[in-house]
């Protein structure tokens, strides 16, 4: 009470309702009071092999269970003993579980569904549903030096002395097929590809790139006193990389052709080497260096002439990570070859957002446009070549729908014949195919709207079964709150920019309040949340005493092309002038969105965009939790930031950069890093930690040992409560205890980046 009593003290105006003990903890309860009063809401599906099941794991009063939907009968049961199993593990990690809260999301059937697979803690584990017997599972291994069997079986090609050797299989009699290969220029087993007659092999060659390593001491490990020094292989942007360059090597004749490579002249990667089925030919992709050339090629298995079917050469960058149709993939590459390359099926963004075309197989131009409109592709689910028939994903197509919502369509390979397979309703839906392509488990659902997860037939749609439909009736009766969608324009005045809201549970409109931004600006996906979850984290954090909002800002993807490419060189942008703007809208209606006290935090990206709105916007943003960011996009991983910010490197990267820009730092500042962080480099945070000491700036430091990537679990959550709660509020933060932690509603610290 005392402690109460000093707060109002300090600021009368705020104190007597936010930032307080009890603030505190309803927003550490919040997770377990939500989550278990809303019943039968489905989580990710998983299909067995043969088509025939799917499991998935779902809500129950007080926890949840996993289920496993048997196709054939259209029934449903417990995937498992889920009593006997909790026990079992118990005993088996010496750590008591709960059987309606098992410390796994998701599992792998295997012995034909005689035992599962899972991780719990880090830590692989097999249980075995006979006797319910559990042990730690041995780490699968690829046998990556096993030589490749050619089709008919006669042959096998390994690598000898840096070259292609072949032997009948079973034999030691070895034949070199190449001379040509080097301990600087060798070839390389797994990229082995033998031609459908038996007859050929494919592979690259190798000259390896610079072999850059990220050093890591682990200060405090657990299993003995003095700290572990370790390193990890880690290429950066401008890192020197590997050259790959194709070969077809005759078996008979021992014939090498080396193909020429006019049409791929600076890979900064060549796909794995694919025969044409007929073996007049190898297929490759080649992605240009700066990710501006994308190819597919096709050198003649005779002569080692190169060709370009493909050559997609946009203006910003090709986002060439491969389309699997679904929607946490985030990809714009698909390709499928028809009748063995005669045709294509390539997707694009020449005409500005994310299409399919139909390519001659022969001169790479475009026969037609299946798709069209100012809409986006979001993935393939099926290609029908003899019905010559594409399923597909694709959001922005129906008028008056959140633009981001996904709906399964049907179309004729010659554009006609469009058709919308989901139900017609207002929500976003999430397909899971079958193996054998023949069904879907359409799981549908809206921020505010509980889900319904039906068993469909892909080929038109239709239902087989109703699998799930939530009940959220519990919820709703505690006083939940679903957040708030909200629209607003963007920097060019036109534009919509989306967003959500999400209020504290004893919202007062009278009041004030201070808003907090949820931040992740990453080119690869949009990240407001469209489907329903009975919590989200923003909901804790919004407890305390402020408004808290996510925003999918400009430079953000699944939008048309021109609204992704404003990140290109130029990631420091963040769409922080589409997110100022919709925050200005929603406090020119809202009297209570206090835009005079707005902070801001993220992790990974979401940690660089954090801090750069305080280094590049002090006059909006007023405090930033910064966690394990990627403050300099020269000091992350080459993949994911030469994509976005090109090559060769240059001042834009400077430009970006956290580091660079550290003189500019107005404003409160924590910033967040895991020791052992595999994903982003510490040093990144560290040099923006130097040049704060340079510049006689003012910051806080949450330096975690042993931790990975993510933003510090439970401990790193409780720090940031009280970080927006000291200088947002102007609160003293109540003081920390066993409790709050172990009721946290942090999740464990992840890899929220691909």
């Amino acid at each position: 009470m005392k402690r109460f009593i000093a707060a109002i003290a300090l600021v009368p105006s705020v104190a007597l309702a936010q930032g307080t003990p009890a603030d505190y903890a309803r927003a550490n309860a919040l997770r377990g009071r939500y989550e278990a009063v809303a019943i039968n809401v489905p989580g990710a599906v998983t299909w067995s092999d043969d088509s025939m099941h799917f499991w998935y794991r779902r809500s129950v009063k007080g926890g949840h269970e996993f289920v496993l939907f048997d196709v054939a009968s259209q029934t449903k049961h417990p995937a498992f003993d889920h009593s006997r199993l909790a026990a079992s593990l118990s005993t088996a990690a010496d750590k008591k579980y709960d059987p309606q809260a098992l410390p796994f999301n998701t599992f792998a059937f295997t012995d034909r569904q005689q035992a599962i697979e899972m991780t719990v803690e880090g830590v692989a584990w097999r249980c075995s549903l006979t006797d319910y017997a559990c042990r730690k599972a041995e780490p699968r291994r690829r046998d990556e030096g096993a030589p490749r069997v050619s089709p008919d079986k006669k042959w096998e090609a390994f690598i000898s002395n840096y070259n292609i050797a072949v032997r009948p299989s079973g034999s030691p009699q070895t034949t070199i097929l190449t001379l040509d290969g080097s301990e600087g220029n060798a070839y390389e087993l797994a990229s082995i590809a033998w031609s459908p007659d038996s007859r050929k092999v494919a592979a690259y060659r190798v000259r390896p790139g610079f072999r850059r390593e990220v050093y890591y001491v682990e200060s405090s490990p657990e299993d003995q006193l003095q700290p572990k020094h370790s390193t990890l292989r880690y290429a950066k942007p401008g890192d020197a990389l590997d050259v790959q360059q194709p070969v077809i090597v005759d078996v008979a004749s021992k014939t090498p052709l080396v193909v020429d490579n006019a049409f791929f002249p600076n890979p900064y990667g060549l796909s794995r080497l694919e025969w044409r089925k007929d073996g007049r030919a190898i297929t490759f992709e080649y992605n240009q260096r700066g990710h501006q050339v994308y190819r597919v090629i096709e050198a003649d298995a005779v002569t080692g002439k190169a060709r370009a079917i493909v050559s997609e050469e946009p203006r910003t960058f090709f986002n060439y990570r491969t389309s699997n149709g679904s929607l946490a993939d985030s990809g714009k590459k698909f390709r499928y070859d028809v009748a063995d390359g005669k045709e294509l099926i390539w997707m694009s963004e020449r005409d500005g957002w994310n299409h399919l075309y139909l390519l001659d197989g022969a001169t790479g131009s475009v026969r037609n446009q299946i798709t069209k409109g100012a809409w986006a592709v979001r993935g393939v689910l099926k290609v029908d070549e003899a019905g010559r028939q594409v399923w597909f994903t694709a959001s922005g197509m129906e008028a008056g729908k959140d633009p981001y919502f996904a709906y399964t369509y049907r179309i004729n390979f010659d554009g006609s014949g469009l058709t919308r397979l989901s139900a017609a309703g207002d929500a976003n839906h999430t397909i899971v195919s079958s193996p054998d392509q023949k069904f879907i488990v359409d799981t549908y659902s809206r921020i505010d709207s509980a889900p319904l997860m039906e068993l469909r037939l892909l080929a038109d749609g239709s239902v087989v079964a109703e699998v799930e439909r939530a009940d959220i009736a519990g919820l709703v009766n505690t006083g939940w709150r679903a957040p708030e969608v909200f629209v607003a324009k963007g920097r060019d005045g036109t534009t919509d920019i989306w967003g959500v809201i999400v209020r504290p549970t004893n919202f007062d409109p009278s009041r004030k309040y201070p808003v907090i931004e949820n931040i992740y600006a990453g080119p690869q996906g949009s990240f407001v949340p469209k489907s329903f979850s009975a919590f989200n984290p923003m909901m804790a954090q919004a407890e305390l005493g402020f408004i808290v909002v996510q925003i999918d800002g400009m430079g953000t993807s699944n939008r048309s092309k021109a609204f992704q490419d404003v990140a290109w060189k130029n990631l420091g942008d963040a769409g922080f002038p589409d997110r100022i703007l919709w925050h200005k809208a929603v406090a020119a209606k809202y009297p209570w969105y206090d835009i005079s006290r707005v902070g801001i935090y993220g992790t990974s990206a979401g940690g660089q965009n954090s801090l750069g709105g305080l280094l590049f916007h002090p006059e909006f943003y007023k405090v930033a939790v910064s966690a394990a960011g990627c403050h300099d996009n020269r000091m992350d991983k080459i993949w994911w930031n030469e994509q976005w910010m090109g090559w060769p490197l240059g001042p834009q990267y400077g430009a970006s950069s956290n580091v660079d820009n550290a003189y500019r730092l107005e404003g409160h500042v924590l910033l967040v890093v895991g020791e052992m962080d595999t994903n982003v480099d510490p040093s990144s945070t560290m040099q923006v930690v130097n040049q704060l000491i340079k510049h006689d700036k003012d910051f806080d430091l949450l330096f975690i040992p042993g931790a990975g990537h993510g933003a510090g679990g439970a401990y790193g959550e409780h720090k940031r409560f009280d970080y927006f709660v000291r200088h947002l509020l102007g609160v003293t933060p109540p003081a920390w205890s066993k409790k709050d932690l172990k009721d946290s509603t942090a999740d464990d610290d992840a890899d929220d980046r691909p």
